[in-house]
């Protein structure tokens, strides 16, 4: 049996997820921009989600894919977007997996004392709006 005693993280709560689509929904109306927001524990299931009723359809599979992949990765999408280009070194990493990874903008790990304890993924503006949606959400809570 190990001596070492494990750090315990609080996991990210229901209230801090919907603080965080709420921020990020917040950011996007101001910018007149119709989104979804997706918000994943550290497990990758559904904390909260809101989809504007402007917001286009698939916007609500997009901001839960690319919050996924940045919970996978443990990286903003924007990050590794440019990694799974046809030139890239990751380049076959999308059709790799049979996982809904999405490399586009928008998506971003969420922190607590150094560990991961879920994401956040908007998605129905540009891929820079979306990063910046889910930026502001972060930097407001976290």
């Amino acid at each position: 049996m190990s001596t070492a005693t494990a750090t315990t993280v609080a996991p990210l709560t229901t209230d801090e997820a919907e603080a965080l689509v709420a921020a990020a929904r917040a950011a996007a109306e101001a910018a007149g921009v119709a989104v979804s927001v997706t918000v994943l524990d550290a497990g990758g299931h559904l904390l909260a989600f809101r989809r504007d009723d402007r917001a286009v359809l698939i916007s609500g599979e997009t901001s839960t894919r690319k919050a996924y992949t940045a919970l996978q990765l443990d990286a903003p999408t924007a990050d590794v977007a440019d990694l799974v280009r046809p030139e890239g070194p990751f380049h076959t990493l999308p059709t790799a997996l049979d996982r809904p990874l999405l490399f586009i903008a928008g998506g971003l790990p969420l922190h607590r004392d150094g560990r991961v304890i879920g994401a956040i993924g908007v998605g129905g503006g540009t891929p820079d709006q979306d990063h910046g949606f889910a930026t502001t959400a972060v930097q407001k809570l976290f």
